[in-house]
């Protein structure tokens, strides 16, 4: 049996897989080696029934995610993977990696990540080319889950959302300017917090305020990630992976359009070609 992971800062979804066939899939909140570490790891891991149940059975566990681009932050990832699947050979890589292997197999192509985080690179087919992108919540993620929510906050707070959708957002959320500050500031993992605000701007996404936000962020996305990209590697196709890709994919393919890009395909959860091209190796 194979386990392959493909893990936001969110959540991870996982799929078991004997002989190409799913034998269970479900969600664990998101492993991210730069929030936490091994231990962390560990207990969240001792809190699913499903892989308790099946830790004995896996002989291969494909992990891919946010923040895993370092060895050492790998290392992280497969120490705690390792402890927990004892009987399993573990391959621990960037969620860039996961989503070239997912939209272009063994062949060449612009990649681009647009979910919890954002990301772009080059990959050759073989390896993910080294870039300056992916600077997280604070430098960088443009168009993302938690630049969204970012934005969102802040036009909340400045009084600078129209009124007709203000009040949905105070329905929603009941939130004032002290709560929203200390979960920014001082409770963990803000990042999360920021992303979580997606869902109600997808469910509002032909309210204009929120079109001319997520445009606004998409644009700044392909100006700062794909067309550097595309410059270098003009004949190459552009692919688009991640919920905020999929859940906003008119606004993404319009702004492409406006800057004179094609996108060649859009996934919103590449697990299941990963499943499938490792399914194939096994």
């Amino acid at each position: 049996m194979i386990a392959v992971v493909y893990s936001g800062s969110r959540h991870a979804d996982w799929k078991l897989a004997e002989k190409g066939k799913i034998v269970s899939e479900f969600k664990t909140p998101g492993i991210n080696p730069f929030f936490s570490d091994e231990n962390h790891i560990i207990q969240l891991l001792d809190k699913s029934v499903e892989l308790i149940n099946n830790a004995e059975k896996i002989h291969w566990v494909y992990f891919f995610g946010a923040g895993a681009s370092s060895k050492e932050r790998q290392d992280i990832v497969t120490n705690a993977l390792g402890s927990f699947f004892r009987f399993s050979k573990i391959v621990v890589e960037h969620d860039l990696k996961a989503a070239a292997l997912a939209a272009c197999g063994d062949e060449k192509g612009i990649i681009g990540i647009l979910g919890s985080g954002s990301n772009a690179a080059y990959f050759d087919g073989k390896k993910i080319s080294d870039n300056n992108f992916g600077l997280g919540y604070i430098l960088g993620d443009e168009g993302s889950a938690n630049w969204l929510g970012r934005r969102l906050l802040k036009s909340f707070l400045n009084d600078l959302m129209p009124p007709d959708f203000a009040e949905k957002f105070i329905k929603k959320y009941d939130l004032d300017r002290t709560q929203i500050l200390d979960k920014v500031y001082r409770k963990a993992e803000p990042a999360l917090y920021l992303s979580s605000f997606v869902d109600f701007l997808m469910d509002n996404q032909y309210h204009p305020f929120v079109k001319k936000m997520v445009s606004e962020g998409f644009d700044l996305y392909f100006k700062t990630y794909i067309k550097p990209l595309k410059e270098q590697y003009p004949t190459s196709q552009i692919h688009i992976l991640g919920t905020v890709a999929a859940g906003f994919e008119e606004y993404l393919v319009e702004i492409a359009s406006n800057n004179n890009l094609e996108i060649s395909s859009i996934i919103k959860e590449p697990i299941y070609n990963l499943l499938k091209y490792y399914s194939n190796k096994n």
